[in-house]
Parts: structure tokens; C-alpha cells; sequence
């Protein structure tokens, strides 16, 4: 009996075990996956939950709900992986043997990054959203909050869904404005990049958004650390940007656990190829979502699409065929920008966001780049296509991992077919 050992039974990890337990023989392929939480979060509903459009049962199940019959769920802390050994070490000193590794353990928040973040301040006057508990406490301090200085920030790239810190800047406006506060709410944006947005063509739309709501930008923000006695947050420069509410993304690091097992880069991301998704490590390791180092969004659009052509490349690897280098970067994702209404963008490694239509050419119903209510609508409804759909490995129709070209607007090219 051959062992597929899944690390980590979030988004990606789970998706795995869906996609690829009915595709390997019971009898000759034990599946385990490997992860210490009980609760299943359903993320993108953090940035909903601080502003009560969420509650907290929309975004948590257990973990085993979504687990298929037939794989083995491991509730265990995992204190580190030996690659050369096979051998995955968990930290009640148990052992598990390995021919077949999937790493999906994604990305963590790591608020200590940065001197005084962590400090008197910390779920005080500065909160995260990228945690259930943050979101929460976020969610409770707006209720009573009468206005001031909020200040939306990013510490440092790469984060986990990069547009999700503009969403909260436009539901922030958009929440004062129906509270009737919004004249005494000063939202300021910062940036360590030089725009709004990773991609020109929608850091153009992005930024004209921010100007119209009366959201100042300041970009090419490093910071060094926050002085907690002033609330100001200081840079490498020495800018500094004052603040009443801080609402930052910490730096995002991948856990802990692969540091210890001498397999990642500097923020605990695991060398990954960004065709295949087999690690630089060893060829029976792969690396899925949040946990690589690949240079495409960390979001959840791209660990579905991951997900389908990883598992036909595990399907490859065991009949000793050659991998296929199809991943091409791809990625999808709705942005909130308030007022009922939300801008789509559907992007890869090689093409940035464009005009048109998605996911049919020339019909939509979904409009590229383009402010709709009809894109509000399709954020709104990921929720039960996530939970119901997306987790259970099942494959979403009309949309494919590689992206299309097809009902696309580029500058330099006719609309291009797949």
C-alpha cells in the first residue's frame, strides 16, 4: 500500500483530497491528511465580517465536514517534514512515512515582523482582518467607532488576496457613509508598492476609484516599525503616516513548520515550479496555494486552479509519465468596492487585467474591469460555490484553469481565442 500524505487542510489541501481520492485505487493508495485546527474558515468572508455583512457562522465549519470518506484526517500539529527520509514529523513525536507529499500549508500572519505592530496597540487601535479573531475584534471596535483617522495598510508583498486591503478601504467608505459619519472619517491607503494595484491596467481603475471616494493614497511605503505613544507608523525613510484606527496586513509568511524542515525561502514559502508544482525539493513533493513561492496571487481562484492540474500531474507522476507544465499563473477575483457594486479581474503570469467578458465571449454576464452590480452579485454567491463546490473538488463549469483569451481586449492584439 503506497502512502499520499496532504499537509495542511485548508482551501488547497482539501481540494486535493477531493480531486484525487476518487482517482486512486483504495486498495493501493492510503490517503492522510495531516492538519492541527478543527474549524474550516472560509476566508474571502473576512473581509465581510468586520462590517457586519457576514456573521460569524457564514464562515465557519468543521473541517471533517468537508473531508472525503476514505481519506484519513490527522488532527495533529505538524512539527516538521525529511524530505530525504520520506517522513513527515508531527509534533507528538508520531511519525508518518510518505511516497507521495503534498505541502498546502498555507499563509500565516506575522504581526511580530515588525517592531511595535504586535505592541500596546495590537487589536487596540491596530487590527488585522486576515484572521477569524482579527476580523472579529475589527468588527466589534467599528461598531462603536466615531470616527478619526483610519488608516488601510500593507506591510510588505506577498500577501494573501492582494486586492482584499482595497476592498477594505472602499466597504470602510462606504460603511461610514451609511452610518452618517463618513465627513468625520479621514481613510487614507498606504502602499509599500507604487500604485494601487500589482497590474497597471487595474491600478489605473483602482486608483481613479480611490479619488472619487476621497481615499488618499500614499505608496511606495516601507515600513520600519510603529511608534505606539504617537500612533505613527514610520518608514525607512523616515515618511510617517499618523493614524487613529490602524487596519494593516501584517507580513504574511508561510508556517512555521517549513523553516524547521529547511525547505523554504526567506518568508517560508516553498520553491515551487510555477509550471508543474513540484517542488525544487524532491520530485515526490509538491506544493500547492498559499504555501509556494510562485509569483501569482495568493488567493483562492489560483489554488482551484492549481488543484485541477496539480492532481493530473500526481496522476502523472505515479505512471512515471512527464509532468505538465500548464499552471500559467492564472487567476480571478471579484473587488468590492462598495455601494453594492464590484469589479472583476481575470489575469495570469503573461497578461495583466483587461476590458471584456467573462466567462462567456462577448455575452458575459460578467464584465471585465468594469464597476457592476452583476460582479457584486457573483462575490456574494462564491460564498455557497466555495463551500458547496470549490472544497468538494468538483469543477466549476465554463471556467477553465488555464486562462482564456477569448472576450478580451488587449491593446496590442485582437481578441484572441484559445
Amino acid at each position: 500500500m503506497k502512502r499520499l500524505l496532504i499537509l495542511g487542510a485548508g482551501t488547497a489541501g482539501t481540494m486535493m483530497a477531493n480531486h484525487l481520492r476518487p482517482k486512486l485505487a483504495r486498495d493501493q493508495w492510503n490517503i492522510s491528511i495531516v492538519d492541527q485546527e478543527k474549524v474550516h474558515y472560509y476566508q474571502p468572508g473576512y473581509l465581510f465580517l468586520p462590517f457586519d455583512i457576514y456573521q460569524p457562522k457564514h464562515i465557519k465549519k468543521p473541517i471533517e465536514k468537508f473531508i472525503p470518506t476514505g481519506v484519513n484526517l490527522i488532527q495533529e500539529k505538524i512539527d516538521k517534514i525529511l524530505p530525504e527520509e520520506n517522513k513527515v514529523l508531527l509534533a507528538n513525536n508520531n511519525v508518518l512515512d510518505f511516497d507521495l507529499l503534498i505541502i498546502a500549508t498555507g499563509t500565516k500572519i506575522a504581526p511580530q515582523e515588525i517592531q511595535g505592530m504586535d505592541g500596546p496597540g495590537w487589536r487596540n487601535n491596530i487590527f488585522d482582518f486576515y484572521t477569524f479573531d482579527g476580523a472579529k475584534a475589527l468588527r466589534d471596535k467599528l461598531r462603536k467607532w466615531q470616527g478619526g483617522r483610519l488608516v488601510v495598510h500593507i506591510c510588505e508583498m506577498p500577501i494573501k488576496c492582494p486586492v482584499a486591503p482595497l476592498e477594505f478601504a472602499f466597504l470602510a467608505e462606504d460603511f461610514f457613509r451609511q452610518k452618517g459619519i463618513r465627513d468625520r472619517v479621514e481613510i487614507t491607503f498606504v502602499t509599500p508598492l507604487s500604485g494601487a494595484f500589482t497590474k497597471p491596467k487595474a491600478t489605473e481603475i483602482l486608483s481613479h476609484l480611490l479619488v472619487e471616494k476621497k481615499i488618499e493614497i500614499v505608496s511606495d511605503f516601507a515600513i520600519e516599525r510603529i511608534d505606539n505613544t504617537s500612533n505613527t507608523m514610520i518608514d525607512y525613510g523616515g515618511k510617517e503616516v499618523q493614524f487613529d484606527l490602524l487596519v494593516t496586513v501584517p507580513t504574511n509568511m508561510g508556517d512555521e513548520m517549513i523553516a524547521r524542515s529547511g525547505m523554504g525561502d526567506d518568508l517560508n514559502f516553498v520553491p515551487t515550479d510555477r509550471g508543474t508544482l513540484q517542488t525544487e525539493t524532491q520530485e515526490n513533493i509538491f506544493a500547492i496555494g498559499d504555501a509556494t513561492n510562485l509569483p501569482a496571487s495568493k488567493a483562492g481562484s489560483v489554488a482551484h486552479f492549481e488543484s485541477e492540474i496539480l492532481t493530473e500531474n500526481i496522476l502523472r507522476f505515479i505512471n512515471k509519465q512527464p509532468l505538465k507544465a500548464e499552471y500559467d499563473g492564472h487567476a480571478n477575483c471579484f473587488v468590492e468596492t462598495g455601494n453594492g457594486k464590484a469589479i472583476l479581474i481575470d489575469f495570469n503570469y503573461s497578461h495583466e487585467p483587461v476590458e471584456g467578458t467573462f466567462p462567456f465571449p462577448g455575452v458575459g454576464p460578467l464584465r471585465l474591469l468594469k464597476e457592476s452590480r452583476m460582479n457584486h452579485y457573483g462575490k456574494m454567491a462564491f460564498r455557497w460555490i466555495y463551500w458547496n463546490m470549490l472544497l468538494r473538488g468538483r469543477h466549476l463549469p465554463f471556467v477553465t484553469p488555464k486562462m482564456s483569451l477569448a472576450g478580451k481586449h488587449f491593446d496590442d492584439m485582437q481578441e484572441h481565442e484559445n
